[in-house]
């Protein structure tokens, strides 16, 4: 990213896509618009964005559809607005590839704060010098943004990479709720904390898909999450 920080915004509620506007313009962020869906997801591929804000439900196309699509052809961050809290949204949400979920009603300043720490991760994620980290039969190409578990490719999205490789740091370490969603939006602001549990379940089961092995992701009840060494040992017929 250079310069002007570029995003696209749709939502069908004028009130609320003019708040947005309105707001970045004073935060120095060149903003785009879309009043649907289907206009949203034109529009994004037409030119590259630093970040898109989609509003769940819209006319044309839904936000998750649109989400859904520019997934398989693009990295560009995402951010998912909806007036729905439900957990299974959230879920559905972020299954999806979406950096973040805000529900509506929300503060204007939450939301900066949301974006900025989303554009801050991507900058840090490119100046990343790379290296490779193991975790037992586990390796994590920080450059190349990749994961092996006991040689199988394992298809993270960035949100799951940043949150595997911040667990890795210090493996056997155990992580609240509270320093995980803080490192992953790199934010006070961290919505709900359930959220945390919505990444874990996504990782843990991309991880730990295979009968062989026992956990990788470890839960400590009431305190939080924690990353542990396995090495697979081959069966023998």
């Amino acid at each position: 990213m250079s310069g002007v920080p570029t995003i696209l915004v749709a939502d069908d509620d004028n009130a609320v896509v003019d708040a947005i506007a309105h707001r970045m313009a004073s935060e120095q962020f060149e903003l785009e618009t879309a009043s649907d869906g289907e206009e949203a997801l034109e529009k994004a591929r037409a030119r590259p964005f630093d970040l898109v804000i989609l509003n769940v439900m819209m006319p044309r196309m839904f936000g998750t559809d649109v989400c859904r699509t520019l997934r398989t052809e693009s990295d560009v961050p995402i951010i998912l607005l909806s007036a729905r809290d439900a957990e299974l949204d959230r879920v559905l949400g972020l299954e999806l590839g979406a950096d973040d979920y805000i529900t509506k009603p929300f503060s204007m300043v939450e939301l900066v704060s949301r974006v900025r720490a989303i554009l801050r991760r991507r900058e840090l994620d490119r100046a990343s010098a790379g290296g490779l980290r193991k975790v037992g039969d586990m390796r994590i190409d920080l450059a190349r943004h990749q994961v092996a578990v006991d040689g199988r490719s394992v298809h993270l999205t960035r949100s799951e990479f940043r949150l595997l490789t911040f667990l890795a740091e210090q493996s056997e370490r155990v992580f609240s709720r509270r320093e995980i969603m803080e490192h992953l939006w790199e934010s006070p602001y961290i919505g709900d904390e359930r959220a945390c549990d919505i990444h874990i379940s996504n990782l843990r089961r991309k991880i730990e898909d295979d009968p062989r092995h026992p956990e990788r992701l470890v839960t400590v009840r009431g305190v939080g999450y924690s990353l542990v060494p396995f090495v697979s040992v081959p069966t023998h017929n």
